[in-house]
């Protein structure tokens, strides 16, 4: 808890001229007059030093209650709003301050500053030159002074500020409202007037700022609500877009151009929201379509164009759908080439189309990119491993079929490739031993891939049949011609029945 001796030091120093009321004669010219007044007054001016800031408003309105015409009081409670930056509320008070006391110079010298800071510069300027007229203490006639000159100063500096905002030199104007907002920091207008030196100048996070302090400065801000969704749109936030947007429609449901842009925003909203549950669940082709829909809806912000080519490149290679998800992929990287999620859908899709090296080069870029990344490191293990078994044995390759091929369509080209080098179709010795070699290579391809145990580590760049590649040198070893005599591949209700002859 703040001390209240620390509590009042810390509201002195912002608010030089408030408080000191309460050791000069205008305290004891109002003593006396009501005693309940003067209880609350004095309750209020304890709380307020204490820090305890809502109870000392609360006094002080019972203090205005009971003496409506008690400058004193307005003057204690102007000092509790800006303790609390209720800045909005003080000056009221202020001003009736000067109204029942029209030489209580401290009351117009911060109002004029109050007025400063919100940009009123004439307001302002009247307060300083009537506190200098007034008979002012050495202090309040040097800060009166002191805040003339500055008025002036920002007069000139707003006048070439405007000049270069519409001459289009909006790093110059820029320069020109940063040096005023040092000062009138609650001015909406100039805000606003630098958030669009802001947007021109490509720094639309600044601008964002500005706009959103703009909101809160001034009363029913649809502009600045309005500006600040377009923005993010743009940026491609388009669930805060609708947020912002939807604050503007509470202000003036009848704006029109709130509500446009409040319907285009929400129905891009929705598309991008479907799709991404449409990948949540699997559901790869709904997606890309519901995709299809958000070019549609707009097609000329480039960050959606972007967005639709990266999750369609993501959509294609999960759905194995490996020439699509290569081309969208490849299209999009052309645009982003670190971008890390694109580089691992194209991976994943050149190890479909067992384009190893390939696959190896876009997840060790994105490793370059993403270097803590479990997916790529596996990914990259995964590719390597492959590449090298690639030089021994490919059982996909044995049998014909891609590596997204389902059982059936192996167990199909098993039968077929079976059929054609059965040893039994050959006479000479020298083909069939041939012939027998590819045999027993068909075989064991169709071993491997349709057992869902076998196929997954030989995807994962084992071969299950290799004694080299089971710890220990142990595992199942490459069966020999001997241990498939007498082995019919069309057994399971298939016409053939071989008869195996062997001198």
């Amino acid at each position: 808890m703040v001390s209240p001796s620390a509590c009042t030091q810390k509201l002195l120093s912002f608010f030089p001229f408030l408080l000191v009321l309460f050791d000069l004669q205008y305290e004891g010219a109002e003593c006396g007059i009501n005693a309940d007044v003067d209880k609350h007054l004095e309750m209020g001016k304890k709380l307020l030093a204490a820090g305890q800031l809502a109870d000392a408003l609360s006094h002080f309105h019972s203090a205005i209650d009971g003496d409506p015409d008690n400058y004193l009081a307005y003057y204690r409670r102007a000092t509790a709003y800006l303790a609390m930056g209720k800045s909005k509320a003080a000056i009221p008070d202020l001003s009736r301050v000067i109204e029942l006391k029209p030489d209580f110079t401290s009351a117009r010298l911060q109002r004029g500053q109050l007025l400063l800071k919100q940009g009123k510069l004439d307001e302002a300027e009247a307060d300083f030159k009537k506190v200098l007229k007034s008979n002012p203490n050495e202090q309040e006639e040097k800060e009166a002074t002191a805040q003339l000159l500055k008025s002036d100063e920002i007069q000139r500096m707003f006048s070439q500020g405007v000049a270069a905002y519409n001459q289009r030199d909006y790093a110059a104007a820029e320069t020109f409202l940063n040096f005023i907002l040092e000062t009138c920091i609650w001015d909406a207008e100039i805000r606003e007037m630098r958030a669009d030196c802001y947007i021109n100048q490509g720094e639309p996070g600044k601008a964002i700022s500005d706009l959103k302090a703009a909101s809160k400065l001034k009363n029913d801000n649809t502009d600045a609500f309005y500006k600040v969704s377009r923005i993010y749109y743009q940026l491609g936030d388009h669930e805060m877009s609708l947020s912002e947007i939807r604050e503007c429609l509470k202000l003036d449901p009848d704006r029109k151009d709130c509500f446009s842009h409040y319907k285009q925003v929400k129905k891009l909203n929705k598309e991008i929201k479907t799709a991404e549950e449409h990948i949540q669940e699997g559901r790869y082709e709904d997606a890309i379509s519901k995709y299809k829909g958000v070019l549609k809806t707009e097609p000329n912000i480039p960050y959606y164009s972007a967005l639709v080519q990266e999750r369609s490149c993501h959509c294609y290679s999960k759905n194995q759908q490996s020439v699509e998800a290569i081309k969208v992929c490849t299209e999009f990287l052309q645009k982003e080439p670190t971008n890390v999620n694109a580089l691992k859908d194209r991976a994943e899709a050149y190890i479909l189309e067992e384009l190893y090296e390939e696959a190896i080069r876009d997840y060790e870029t994105a490793q370059q990119n993403s270097e803590n990344d479990k997916q790529i490191r596996e990914g990259l293990e995964k590719a390597q491993k492959l590449l090298k078994q690639m030089e021994k044995k490919d059982y996909y390759k044995i049998l014909g079929v891609k590596r997204s091929a389902k059982k059936q369509e192996i167990i199909k080209a098993y039968r077929k490739l079976a059929l054609q080098w059965h040893p039994d179709n050959f006479q000479d010795e020298e083909e069939k031993k041939r012939a027998e070699k590819k045999f027993i290579e068909i075989a064991s391809a169709k071993e491997v891939l349709t057992d869902p145990e076998k196929r997954s580590r030989f995807d994962a760049g084992e071969d299950p049949l290799d004694p080299e590649s089971q710890q220990g040198g142990g595992g199942h070893s490459h069966r020999g011609w001997n241990q498939w005599q007498g082995f019919n591949p069309f057994s399971s209700g298939g016409p053939f029945n071989f008869k195996f002859h062997f001198n």
